[in-house]
């Protein structure tokens, strides 16, 4: 047996993001649970700076006390966050500004027919999505073959089709998807572009083959196609926030809407978590916040209802995290994504006790 490479940790000091996400210093090779960081935003709709979320929570990470009373410390079989790709800021910050072209004409014409010429920009913004999606897929893989588990840090929502592409092949669609958002995300190739963030689960359950059930809840914005798709397809179950809400002031308990949101979901379950499905005071800088939605503690009596059902995470994603254009010293939507990730992340490490 080779000595761990992972230099010794006091979680009683403080450290900085420089150790790593939470101050912790890991390595990849002593890492159980492995980040992968995709700062993309190509195609957001409406407000900017997801791609700097996996950033945001890096610095904020540090700040966690990581001590919770009803886990063991998960983090010391080790949490790492890989190096962020060039190639995905690259293919970004190329792309991003294409897409909004494209984003602007149609806003003010409603068609691309007086500019022949943004079609095929179009279809290169679409290309370089598919690109994203393959370096996605192939890093999942990767991280696989080493034995390690892994979850993505996005990044609009587009970003993590590539992991789940991975997973229903490992799987062969034998899981379940539990997405929390304020929005359905089934819109068919939104503005054009195949691979938008308003497109993510329907390009999910698309997939061959593709996961065996999406269980949405938190959703609260959608538009009236999307709710028919979703009521057409038996795959799908949508827990709207409005009907969460009248159950739980008709007297309903918080608990009973979570067995039944459990309920509905096989044995292994992917997390999939765009950080507006929590109320917009916990993420105001979130590209498409929308009022209503779930408190932190709901979130996280979720999560562990998940798990201590007998439930494994097999995967997950956290999403839209942006933070505060107009003040870099503001902190607080990485703070509350960087409690999202580490809840996430130790109840994914104590489900792996599950068999799923």
């Amino acid at each position: 047996m080779t000595e761990s490479t992972t230099p010794a940790f006091d979680p009683a000091l403080t450290g900085s993001a420089d150790d790593g996400i939470f101050a912790i210093p890991t390595t990849l090779e002593d890492a159980r649970l492995v980040f992968i960081p995709v700062p993309w935003e190509v195609t957001t709709s409406y407000g900017n700076g997801a791609s700097q979320g996996p950033q945001a929570i890096l610095q904020a990470s540090p700040q966690l006390d990581l001590y919770q009373r009803d886990l063991p410390n998960h983090y010391e079989k080790g949490f790492h966050l890989l190096p962020f790709s060039p190639d995905i800021i690259h293919i970004n910050n190329l792309a991003k500004p294409l897409a909004k072209a494209v984003q602007e004409e149609l806003e003010s014409r409603g068609s691309l027919n007086a500019r022949p010429d943004l079609v095929g920009v179009r279809d290169g913004i679409n290309d370089a999505s598919h690109q994203l999606n393959s370096l996605v897929y192939e890093q999942c893989r990767v991280l696989d073959e080493q034995g390690k588990l892994f979850a993505l840090i996005g990044g609009d929502h587009s970003s993590p089709l590539g992991q789940i592409h991975y997973l229903c092949d490992k799987y062969q669609g034998d899981f379940g998807v539990l997405h929390i958002d304020a929005h359905l995300d089934l819109r068919d190739a939104y503005q054009g572009f195949a691979f938008s963030h308003a497109s993510i689960m329907r390009n999910v359950m698309a997939l061959e083959p593709a996961p065996a059930r999406l269980v949405q809840v938190a959703i609260r914005d959608f538009s009236e196609e999307e709710c028919a798709f979703a009521a057409g397809d038996a795959r799908i179950a949508v827990f709207y926030d409005e009907d969460i809400k009248e159950q739980l002031y008709g007297g309903t308990p918080f608990a009973a809407l979570v067995a039944e949101i459990i309920a509905a979901l096989p044995a292994n379950v992917y997390v999939s978590f765009d950080i507006d499905g929590l109320k917009p005071n916990l993420c105001p800088h979130t590209g498409t916040p929308v009022a209503g939605g779930l408190e932190f503690e709901q979130a996280r009596f979720l999560i562990k209802a998940l798990v201590q059902s007998g439930r494994r995470i097999i995967g997950f994603d956290l999403c839209e995290v942006c933070p505060n254009p107009l003040d870099g010293g503001d902190e607080w939507d990485g703070n509350v994504g960087a409690r999202i990730l580490f809840l996430l992340a130790s109840w994914m490490m104590e489900s792996q006790q599950n068999p799923g």
